[in-house]
Order: structure tokens, then sequence, then C-alpha cells
């Protein structure tokens, strides 16, 4: 009569029927748990293939193919007329795994960096347009069609070498085609060897974060300030220290005493989230003081292009004699975000450093999207589609200014709003919290002001998102956000 199949042997019947699991593969999962658990330990002699096929009531032909597996793998040694036998011993860690459940507060820590890093939260953005969730352009004005075509004829033209590896630092005509965009719209300085396309913006601040600042470097956030920026430095060991933001920007005469920034962090066209410019008077003191203290400028120009009320202000890049501004860009509110391109103007001495460092981290941004890009900008498709976001912009900007004034004029006080994708307002002290909750409740999103600040003098109030509403959807957003008001504490 055959065996009883002992517990260990029954383990191989109870494995998971995944799709794509065939009885080899599950038997064979069960024997390598086995042995690096400790449960069959080295040399020990296993069932023949007879016998442990009748226990399990498998066919030899699938328990001969798992054991021929499993000794190809290093776990079993067969010997002619002696039988099949474990080759290797269970490191002790796998043996106490077997024999205890580890608790989830056992588990490994995370590096204090990591802690660091997801102690901030992550960057999270909108997967669809809601009320009033900020930073959206809206898709269905971009032209579709066009793209389709420049892709199309791409494909045909290039398509081989555009399935290729990438350079590093970016297709080169597209480099070409920003550098000259950027030196015409945004009166940057700059050649095709200084530009290096990323996938993200955050992707610019993580490298300069890891190449530029070392732990305990302090770095001059603007406050309230942009939170990925933060997140990025904090994890990466820098010290931020918050320094005031006025009706003219960053004021540094207000920053705490101590030594001075290895980096100053800024937003210079209309400040995030305030909506100020940063003054020529401050942006040429800035620039003094970091060529006089070697310290680096980062310029975040996130969506310069939509200035409403005036023309956009040259980048403070344009400015600089000394090579101190590193300049970043994105495409990700002017086109859209799945593009996931975007790009940094370097000084020229880190241009080639910032490009090595980038090719360990992801090599390069996929070509084929870099070469549509790059036609978009030099066909004169870029700068029409600029010219007509900015006038349905705007218009919205002014629907929701209207809309705020009419219903809600008692409760918020909109700042600045000469540009941009978001309207920031603040809000009565101490009533964020809970009509930010009420707001949700009744389905509006409302970001709030106060969770962009780093320091303990915070301001109440909302970062109002509206570029990609239509007016149906910013009414009844703003009639949500009415009746959440009307509700008492």
């Amino acid at each position: 009569m055959p065996s009883r199949p002992s517990s260990l042997w029954l383990t191989l019947l109870q494995q998971p029927k995944e799709a794509g699991r065939t009885l080899q593969d599950r038997t064979c999962a069960a024997l390598r748990e086995a042995i690096r658990s400790g449960q069959l330990a080295k040399g020990q002699r296993l069932p023949a293939t007879r016998v442990l096929s009748v226990d399990l009531g498998l066919s030899r032909v699938t328990v001969e193919a798992a054991y021929a597996q499993l000794e190809a793998e290093g776990y079993l040694r067969r010997k002619v007329g002696s039988g099949t036998f474990v080759a290797i011993e269970a490191p002790i860690t796998s043996r106490s795994r077997a024999m205890t459940t580890r608790p989830a507060s056992a588990i490994p820590p995370l590096s204090v960096r990591g802690e660091a890093l997801v102690r901030g939260g992550g960057c999270t953005d909108p997967l669809q347009p809601l009320a009033f969730a900020a930073g959206s352009p809206d898709l269905r004005a971009f032209p579709m069609e066009v793209w389709q075509k420049l892709s199309q004829k791409r494909l045909r033209q290039d398509g081989e070498a555009l399935f290729r590896y990438g350079d590093p630092q970016g297709y080169e005509p597209l480099r070409q085609a920003l550098a000259g965009y950027l030196r015409q719209s945004r009166g940057v300085q700059c050649s095709p060897e200084q530009v290096l396309i990323l996938s993200s913006s955050q992707q610019a601040l993580q490298l300069i974060s890891m190449l530029l600042l070392d732990d305990g470097d302090p770095v001059w956030m603007e406050e309230p300030g942009y939170r990925g920026a933060q997140t990025v430095f904090r994890a990466m060991g820098a010290k931020l220290i918050p320094v005031p933001v006025d009706e003219e920007g960053l004021d540094s005469d207000q920053a705490p005493k101590g030594p001075p920034p290895k980096l100053i962090y800024l937003t210079p066209s209309r400040q995030y989230p305030t909506g100020v410019p940063l003054s020529l008077t401050r942006r040429l003191a800035l620039l003094a003081y970091a060529h006089q203290h070697r310290a680096w400028v980062v310029e975040d120009d996130y969506d310069s292009e939509f200035q409403y009320d005036h023309r956009p202000l040259p980048a403070m890049q344009g400015l600089d004699s000394h090579e101190r501004v590193l300049y970043i860009g994105t495409f990700s509110k002017v086109l859209f975000p799945s593009l996931r391109l975007a790009y940094m103007v370097l000084p020229r001495g880190l241009a080639g450093k910032f490009t090595a460092a980038r090719s360990v981290y992801d090599g390069h941004c996929a070509q084929l999207p870099q070469a549509i890009a790059a036609d978009f900008i030099t066909q004169g498709h870029f700068a029409a589609h600029i010219r007509l976001m900015r006038q349905l912009y705007r218009s919205r900007r002014d629907q929701l200014r209207e809309a705020l004034a009419h219903r809600l004029s008692h409760l918020l006080t909109p700042l600045n709003a000469s540009g941009g994708l978001q309207l920031t307002v603040h809000l009565p002290l101490g009533q964020e919290s809970r009509l930010t909750r009420e707001a949700l409740r009744l389905g509006v999103v409302t970001p709030t002001l106060s969770d962009l600040y780093l320091g303990d003098s915070k301001k109440d109030g909302w970062v109002l998102g509206f570029s990609a509403l239509r007016q149906e959807d910013m009414t009844e957003g703003i009639h949500r956000l009415a009746k959440a008001s009307l509700k008492k504490a």
C-alpha cells in the first residue's frame, strides 16, 4: 500500500492555483520553501519519484520534472542507485522565519533618507479634473490631431532610430528647439549644450539635491512654498530655512541669522502659492548674494507662460552673469502631464556632471515623445497652443474670481491672480481644517495653504485650481463651497 503523505507533502497540495502555475511549478515552489525554511535539512533523503507521485496523486512525470528542475537550480543532489538528497543548508534567518511570523513592527526600517522621503507624504496629482484640484491643464483643448500627425510622420521617417537607446542629455533637436524658445520667450541665456531633458521637474530637484547638497547644508525656501521641493531637499538631509514672502517675493532681509545657504529655491516669475513676482531689485540682490557666498539658485519656472494681465517677466537666469542659476521648466502644464518631459538649463560646468548622474537614475527619456515635442515647437504649434490656452485660462480665472466675489466674499480673500493655473485664497484663522473636511464631504477638493508652510506662523487658506474646469464644473464647485461655509462648527 502507498505510504500516507506527511504534513510536509500536504503543503505541496496547498500551493495557490494561480493562472499559469502548473503542478510542476507548485511542486517546485513547495520544495524550495521547505528547503529554505529548514523543514528539509541538508543531506536529507527525499522519497523516490514513484512513491511521492502516489502519495500526492500526481503523475511520476510531474515529480520527476520537479526533481530535475531543483537539481539544476542547486537545491537537490541525485545519486544513481542511492536516491535524491537536499544539497544545501538553509540560512539561520530562513529557518527562524519559518518558525515564527514576523510582526509588522519588526520589518527592517528604511534608510534615514528613505524614511524622510516617505514621511513627506509624496507628490500626488489628480487623475482627472476635479474642482478645485490644483495644477491640471485642460486636455480637451489640446490639438490631438496635430500631435497625431507629427507622431505618424516621425514613426515613418525615423521609427527604428527612435526606438533605440537615446542620449542621456536628451534628444539634440529638442534641446536646440528649447534653447531657441527659451532665449526668445523667457530671456534665458543658454546653448543646447546646457539643456538637460528630464522626465519631470521633481527629477530635476532630486538631481540637484543629490549633486549639490550634503547632509545639514542650509537651503533657503520661500515661506509659504512648493511642498514638492521641500520634501526632496529635506529627504536628502538638507536643513530647510523658511524665508518669508511679501508683496515683492522672498525677502532675504528677513532670513534667520546663521550660515549662508548652500542653495536658494525660488519661483520668481509667479511665486507658488501667493502669485507675487520677485521684484527686480530683489532678483539682483539675491544673484549678488549667491555669487558672494557661492550659493546656487534654483529657478523653478513652473507656469510662467500663463500671465494674463501683463507680459511674462523675463527669467531670473538671464540676469545671472556668474552662472549660479539652475533653471527648471516642464511640459506637464503647457502640453500634457503624461508626456513626462521637463528640462533644466545648467551652468556650463555642471551640464556634463548632471548628465552623467542622470544616466544612473533612468538612462534617458523616451526618444519618440522628444522628437514629436521638438517638431511641435519648431513648426510653431507650441507657441500657438500657449496663446490659445492663455486666453482660455484667463477667462476661467475671471469666472472664478467673479463667482467667489458673488458667493463667498464673506469667507474668502483672494491673493494675486495675474497668472497661473490656480488662485490662492485666505480663510479666517482656524477655519481651514473644518471647511476643507466639509468641502470634501460635498465632493470638492480644496488643497490647503497651511500645508505649504515650514514654520509655525501659518495662514489658513486654499489653493484653488481652475484651468481644467468648464464653467458648469466651476459653478457647481462654488455652489458646494458656499454650502460648506454655511455649516456651523
